[in-house]
């Protein structure tokens, strides 16, 4: 079975647009599992530039079909924008299916995200306020989340959303002092949403099943990184879904014995967007080399400057693991090209002890200092590399050295944004 679900094994932002892009030249579907439009990807075709936020990034190849799993969160009109932006550009998006179980992101969500996180003194999350957790909240609470077979569902719909709203507007006034939202005009505009998306709303998990039957070759991509999952992440400065590979099973419908591999897409650096500790982040005086470069490290979705550091071997060993990583892609290797000396974090020292594997305490990692072995950089130009043997010898020895970190073969290695700036070294497929 062709099934490969490809994940970020930081804090997102690894560049897995570009893979899943690259990928899906030879993918019959792309499917898309968690998450929402609080991330994005980008990907450049010749000069021209896409920016994702809920399509999959195979929307770009005119013989891929797209699907919105039912682990996504979705806001109807974010989704249509997108769609219409891309059409204007000449993508053809009739072949995207979405999941009549995948739940809605509704006018109050964004708001209860915004008003909680700038409530909260002590520690802030650093959300999008797109709603994505409000929402996962509501889908977890089993009572007032619209889904999107809900939502096609007039009589459903119409008998659900007044107490919703009654409930939603009893806590944005009383806590928040929000005035709340007007029933009629949410449900006029939900309702338009539900008839420009309703001829591409399906059962995709029998889509996607039916496909791996059929032995089709089937790329599974989630949204941000391993580091901000739920459930493995450096909570609570997480997401509110699970990006890491098992999330692709629950959120796309699928059985964990139909996936054939996991690919780890990883920067040959770190970054982080949002609060929480970053234990090799970079003073700010020396973030410049990273993000105002060739990295451009600007969150996709908000613009927000993102966090750098060096590359940490620990979270690189502990992601590889929980994935079940079967092969590597590293990023931006070219944003490195500059750099006289590379640090590469192999542990950290905590108190009198070394920790070599991730912890789960937030208060260990806080106080915890990387330890870091030096590489000699190779202070030339790799964007023109087109093979393993033609990238400076001491970028070779850097990648392995990630390699062996991780505890994972390097498959690919980008040296750019562009799609021919990619040097293939195992066969994905």
């Amino acid at each position: 079975m062709p099934t490969v679900v490809v994940v970020g094994l930081q804090w997102g932002d690894e560049g897995k647009g570009k893979i899943t892009d690259f990928l899906s030249s030879q993918a019959n579907l792309v499917v898309r599992y968690q998450g929402g439009n609080n991330a994005g990807h980008t990907v450049v075709v010749g000069e021209e530039e896409f920016k994702l936020h809920l399509v999959p990034s195979g929307v770009l190849y005119p013989g891929t079909v797209c699907v919105i799993g039912n682990g996504v969160v979705i806001n109807p009109g974010v989704l249509l924008k997108e769609l219409n932006e891309l059409n204007k550009r000449g993508i053809d998006t009739s072949k995207i299916r979405i999941s009549d179980r995948a739940h809605v992101i509704m006018p109050y969500h964004p708001a209860l995200d915004e008003l909680a996180e700038s409530s909260r003194v002590v520690r802030k999350i650093g959300t999008t306020g797109r709603g994505i957790g409000p929402a996962y909240i509501d889908k977890y609470e089993r009572y007032d989340a619209i889904r999107m077979v809900d939502l096609l569902d007039k009589e459903e719909f119409d008998q659900r959303l007044p107490e919703i709203i009654r409930i939603k507007n009893k806590v944005l006034n009383q806590i928040y002092g929000h005035r709340g939202f007007e029933l009629k005009v949410i449900r006029d505009e939900y309702l338009e949403y539900a008839e420009a998306l309703r001829p591409m709303v399906t059962d995709t998990s029998v889509f996607v099943n039916q496909a791996i039957n059929r032995n089709e070759k089937v790329l599974f991509e989630g949204a941000q990184g391993t580091l901000l999952d739920i459930d493995q992440g450096t909570y609570p400065f997480v997401s509110s879904s699970s990006p890491a590979a098992g999330g692709a099973c629950t959120g796309a419908g699928v059985g964990p014995v139909k996936i054939n591999q996991v690919v780890g897409v990883i920067k040959a650096y770190s970054t982080r967007v949002g609060a929480g500790p970053f234990p090799t982040e970079l003073p700010e005086e020396l973030v410049s080399k990273l993000r105002d470069g060739r990295g451009r490290e600007y969150g996709v979705t908000t613009g927000r400057p993102r966090r750098c550091g060096w590359f940490d071997g620990v979270i690189a060993e502990y992601s590889v693991r929980i994935n079940g990583v079967n092969n590597l892609v590293v990023m931006k290797l070219d944003v490195l090209d500059q750099m006289e000396t590379i640090k590469i974090c192999t542990g950290y020292r905590y108190r009198n002890s070394i920790i070599k594997e991730f912890p789960a305490s937030l208060k260990v990692l806080a106080e915890s200092s990387p330890v870091y072995e030096e590489m000699p950089g190779w202070l030339e130009d790799t964007t023109q590399a087109k093979s393993w043997e033609s990238l400076p010898v001491k970028a070779r020895d850097y990648l392995n050295r990630i390699s062996e970190l991780a505890g994972a073969p390097i498959a690919m290695v980008s040296v750019g944004w562009r799609r021919d700036e990619t040097i293939m070294l195992r066969d994905i497929w």
